[in-house]
């Protein structure tokens, strides 16, 4: 018998990649000869989820209370957890952030911020970035080729009005289409895109023979865990796992600089129990020296200014 190693057979959407940068990890630099890049990402969605109020006939997930309510009934708990985030939740978050003056990243779904302009008026007053989320919180690959195109055209328009800048990142719900990336090279106006969670570092694609830039995102770093069985079963397990990557992070960095990705969602990490764990974790990387937090769009310009020639 002669054997054959195993090949994929040919499908819609990227190729797998198992390989990576392998050994030779890029020996980067970041501004101010950083160790490490933070960036914070808040995942702005309250008011885009599936609803019966949006005609969805529906009700999303991901909440306090792990209960699924027939879809054929209005679910209000769960549109007031949601609400809660766009409520309060959010500007707990923004006074903490405002205290320490530390730029982000938000994953924005358009229609959240046509729901709550106050939240889009913060958005641009900080600086902070506009990436978009989507047109809503929605299951992208439920969509055709030509709505989800339609879709990121809705999409960078909306945020055009409510925040005065088109988005130049993306980042689908949890994952994206065979055509996203397709679709993102295509419109044009898109820096990066987050959909993978496969690297420590930046790298390039490449999209239809363009070279495209892929930030990666973490789940593991990502308050989520709040809301999902396993998960966090107290603030400090949030502030141990943020603390013990950056510990590891940060040592590394020292002769290979990192970057480290921390996802929050202000329904979560915006109640009073966990926004403490938050600011303990801040003030600990803070403490540390040649720390970069930095947006992702900040990320992306330096890497595609420094870094272009690292193409695996």
């Amino acid at each position: 018998m002669t054997y054959q190693p195993m090949r994929d057979i040919d499908v819609p959407g990227p190729k797998r990649d198992f390989s990576g940068y392998g050994r030779n990890v890029p020996r980067i630099r970041w501004p101010g000869d950083a160790r490490i890049a933070v960036s914070i990402v808040l995942n702005y969605e309250e008011g885009s989820e599936y609803s019966h109020p949006a005609g969805d006939k529906r009700n999303d997930g991901l909440q306090e209370v792990i209960y699924a309510m027939d879809p054929q009934y209005r679910d209000l708990a769960v549109e007031s957890v949601f609400e809660y985030g766009s409520r309060a939740g959010v500007w707990r978050l923004e006074r903490l952030l405002t205290e320490y003056r530390i730029p982000i990243t938000f994953y924005a779904c358009a229609v959240a911020l046509e729901r709550n302009r106050e939240v889009a008026a913060w958005l641009k007053e900080a600086s902070h970035e506009p990436c978009c989320h989507g047109w809503r919180w929605e299951e992208v690959w439920r969509l055709s080729r030509e709505e989800e195109m339609d879709h990121i055209r809705m999409a960078i328009e909306s945020m055009k009005q409510t925040t005065g800048m088109r988005p130049e990142g993306w980042y689908c719900r949890y994952g994206p289409s065979v055509n996203t990336r397709e679709l993102l090279v295509e419109e044009g106006g898109f820096v990066y895109d987050s959909d993978a969670y496969n690297d420590d570092l930046p790298y390039y694609v490449d999209v239809r023979g363009k070279q495209h830039l892929v930030v990666p995102y973490s789940f593991t770093y990502n308050d989520g865990k709040f809301g999902l069985l396993p998960g966090y079963a107290s603030p400090s397990d949030f502030v141990d796992t943020l603390k013990r990557g950056f510990d590891q992070l940060y040592a590394e960095g020292a002769t290979h600089p990192r970057m480290m990705s921390i996802g929050l969602h202000p329904r979560l990490i915006g109640q009073a129990t966990r926004i403490s764990a938050l600011r303990e974790f801040i003030e600990y990387a803070l403490g540390k020296e040649k720390v970069w937090f930095a947006r992702r769009i900040d990320i992306a310009n330096w890497w595609n200014a420094n870094h272009a020639s690292w193409t695996k």
